[in-house]
């Protein structure tokens, strides 16, 4: 194993001190407990948006903590959930006295220990509301869930939530529409290669020289089915066929479209699969309304892409465009 580390038991940390390095003027990272905070927090009278999940996704979920999105999130170790004392802490920290939005992914470990963390923070005061992310087509269940994963519906949640909580919405009206996301969007991947946790050394798991993984999850789970490599028109058409038949989408339809690699897959690559898939939608009178194209919830080292698409209002949309400055979601600042 080839890696830019030190210690692998310390990559969360030394990674989450180097991000609060290169951008001290957005986010600040407090060690004990673990959480990233944006730089201002609490803004009093704003609905605080907080998530989180284990290391190894970035930019997911620190990588958006700023001004239009997460105002905290709390990075487990390397694919492991974090406890609910960061996860309180980070909610008292963001708490503006409009309440505080959790915004989970669906795994267990993040669910259960957000529900706690929830618990602590109303018994002393705090108004808590959750929405927990389901995108993902590929399995009903997996090694980590009950129920539908959560995969890149996560980033459009985030994104919309924290720009109506900049607009000043109150929190049963953000809640609702991170709600409305959730049940608006479908994701799915597939991996070219496994990933290589660093505390392992060695790849989460075996898939032959000219196979794929197509709907793997983001920690390394199994997916729909294992099948020989072809080429990328064939392998984007099955996953958007995948995706557009589960809600379902129509034609007529607008839509916010993510391309996000895996972590390491090259941008050439990206654009390729982002160019089919709008064929295939232009081909189905699906419209593009927006779109993001590169790394955005990855899975550390794994080769491969995951696509996500939203069904996108006039309300959504305007949301989606207002400003926000994160270390990885920037624009209109």
């Amino acid at each position: 194993m080839k890696k830019l580390i030190n210690d692998p038991q310390d990559v969360m940390r030394e990674s989450l001190a180097g991000l609060a390095a290169a951008h001290a003027d957005i986010l600040k990272v407090s060690f004990d407990p673990v959480y990233v905070v944006r730089a201002d927090a609490p803004v009093a009278g704003k609905v605080g948006i907080v998530s989180g999940g284990g290391s190894g996704h970035e930019p997911l979920h620190g990588g958006f903590v700023g001004q239009g999105m997460l105002d905290a999130a709390c990075p487990g170790q390397v694919f492991t959930s974090p406890s609910p004392d960061q996860m309180e802490a980070a909610t008292s920290a963001v708490d503006g006295g409009a309440g505080v939005l959790h915004i989970v992914k669906n795994y267990t470990g993040d669910v259960l220990n957000f529900e706690m963390a929830a618990e602590l923070c109303q018994a002393r005061g705090v108004q808590v509301e959750s929405v927990v992310i389901n995108d993902d087509v590929a399995v009903q269940d997996s090694l980590y869930t009950a129920g539908r994963r959560g995969l890149g519906v996560t980033v459009m949640a985030e994104k919309i939530c924290g720009a109506a909580a900049a607009r000043g919405y109150d929190l049963g009206r953000v809640a609702g529409l991170g709600r409305r996301v959730n049940e608006s969007g479908r994701s799915m991947g597939m991996a070219l290669t496994s990933c290589t946790v660093p505390a392992a050394g060695k790849p989460t798991f075996e898939l032959g020289e000219g196979d794929i993984e197509m709907g793997v999850g983001i920690h390394g789970e199994p997916g729909r089915t294992r099948m020989p490599h072809r080429p990328g028109k064939e392998l984007v058409a099955h996953l958007a066929e995948a995706i557009v038949a589960d809600l379902p989408f129509r034609g007529g339809d607008r839509v916010i479209a993510m391309v996000s690699g895996m972590g390491g897959t090259p941008l050439i690559e990206l654009y390729l699969v982002y160019g089919e898939l709008e064929q295939i939608l232009r081909g189905r009178q699906i419209a593009v309304a927006r779109r993001l194209v590169g790394n955005y919830i990855t899975s550390l080292d794994m080769a491969g892409c995951a696509i996500t698409l939203v069904q996108a209002d006039d309300e959504l949309l305007s949301l989606w465009d207002d400003p926000v400055l994160t270390p990885a979601l920037r624009w209109g600042m």
